[in-house]
């Protein structure tokens, strides 16, 4: 049974008889005749019951019926949701813990508010998971930090972040790695583009962290390093939102180390409409967008 046969079947019903059926799909009757015998052989059951040179619908038929309605409907729905470049349907999107808490909330308001179809589904970790996810198809698209280089993928800049080290309250001021005490890094899981920056400024001025402390939110983070346990690296725009702020001291790390671009990542060969729409509202979402050139496709008006 496939999508042909349920339109010859429902065209039969609809015209009353082969002829006029035949005539509307502009095939011959025999034709027409020889796909109703094998839709009915397929599904081992009579659609019509036939007296003399008439058809008349069986129970079976109009059970059937109504079934072949709703699939030439969905079909019919499918067919126009992939070739009318609407933003529709499941986006499945990743995104890095600070870039879904400091920069998401508005721009997933502003998308949803202007194309209601998509829906969004978000998942959070580090970079190189969420790089992973996308490369795998189980992820559509993602947020993560520059920079991205994997010929799969086309990278499109949206932010640059400022990233800042955060200590204890009276923590001596930092110019640099030696600076640091206590030299307990606390962090994200391996794979995450920030802890990767943090461990190799270190290393630039040949400092070994004494430990590496992984946790799983920012809130944790500063409330450790409140409390004299290690030091962290958080974006600025993360840090202005969190309460905890106020019990850390800041120290800004030297450009160019200091800034960060997130991008957003897709599979090269193509994006949907839906992932269209989330660039384009990703980019009105305020003044602060990279100066890196994009690489891959151009993205299409959403």
């Amino acid at each position: 049974m496939d999508l042909e046969d349920l339109h010859i079947f429902r065209t039969v019903v609809q015209c009353g008889g082969i002829t006029a059926a035949a005539a509307q799909l502009h095939r011959v009757q025999s034709n027409v005749t020889t796909r109703i015998r094998q839709l009915e052989a397929d599904l081992g059951v009579s659609l019509f019951v036939r007296e003399q040179r008439r058809l008349h619908l069986a129970p079976t038929g109009r059970l059937l019926l109504d079934y072949a309605e709703q699939l030439l409907t969905l079909a019919a729905e499918a067919r126009q949701a992939v070739t009318d470049d609407a933003p529709r349907g499941r986006l499945r999107l990743g995104s890095m813990e600070s870039t879904a808490a400091a920069r998401l909330p508005g721009v997933m308001a502003s998308l949803h508010q202007a194309h209601p179809a998509v829906e969004l589904e978000l998942q959070t970790g580090p970079t190189a998971r969420m790089t992973a996810a996308v490369l795998q198809g189980r992820l559509d698209c993602a947020l993560v930090s520059a920079p991205i280089h994997d010929e799969r993928l086309a990278v499109h800049p949206v932010f640059t972040e400022e990233l800042v080290l955060v200590a204890p309250l009276q923590h001596p001021l930092v110019t640099c790695p030696r600076d640091l005490a206590p030299r307990t890094l606390l962090t994200f899981e391996a794979g995450c583009a920030y802890r990767l920056i943090l461990e190799s400024w270190l290393a630039s001025q040949g400092v070994v962290a004494e430990k590496v402390v992984e946790l799983s939110s920012y809130h944790t983070m500063l409330g450790c390093a409140a409390a004299g346990m290690g030091i962290a690296l958080i974006p600025a725009s993360l840090l202005e939102r969190l309460p905890e702020a106020r019990h850390v001291s800041r120290h800004p790390l030297p450009a160019p180390i200091g800034q960060v671009d997130t991008v957003l990542i897709h599979k090269r060969q193509g994006s949907s409409a839906a992932t269209r729409a989330l660039l384009q509202a990703l980019r009105q979402s305020g003044p602060e967008v990279s100066s890196l050139e994009t690489t891959g496709e151009k993205p299409r008006p959403a």
